[in-house]
């Protein structure tokens, strides 16, 4: 079995060593990759989760000061919100609205006190129209 020896003047890297640096290079960057993937996800999904509960402030603040709920989110622009968020799922600024059930209107249980809008239903809460789930593996509509 011969020896590997270096001869005088000849210095570096043999192709084995450069190889597993090569790889390891490799899955490190593979791993970095993945986590970015995953942060940039989980903003969207902390944003989407800000952006629902600034809405649902809004409405309950709407609520507060005029004892009914509102016919839809732009009637919440410019008192109770800038403007209506975006979707960040999405990137629609629409949303899911989720009004009063109408068979409480009927029954004289309207959250507005006027008379003439009894049967109109309030806007109550907001849903995301994104599909699928978040990493967390709860329905973007359920939040």
């Amino acid at each position: 079995m011969s020896k590997l020896r270096r001869r005088p003047g000849q210095s570096g890297f043999s192709l084995i060593e450069l190889i597993v640096v090569v790889t390891i290079i490799g899955i490190l960057a593979a791993v970095a990759i993945v986590n970015v993937k995953f942060a940039a996800r989980k903003a969207r999904e902390a944003a989407l989760k800000d952006n629902l509960f600034e809405m649902r402030k809004a409405i309950d603040n709407f609520y507060a000061d005029k004892q009914h709920y509102p016919s839809d989110l732009n009637e919440l622009v410019p008192n109770y919100l800038r403007k209506i968020p975006t979707d960040p799922i999405t990137k629609q600024p629409d949303w899911d609205p989720v009004m009063e059930d109408p068979m409480s209107l009927e029954n004289g249980m309207s959250s507005d006190p006027d008379p003439n809008n009894l049967l109109q239903p309030g806007l109550i809460d907001v849903k995301s129209k994104a599909e699928g789930k978040t990493l967390d593996d709860v329905p973007y509509k359920d939040l």
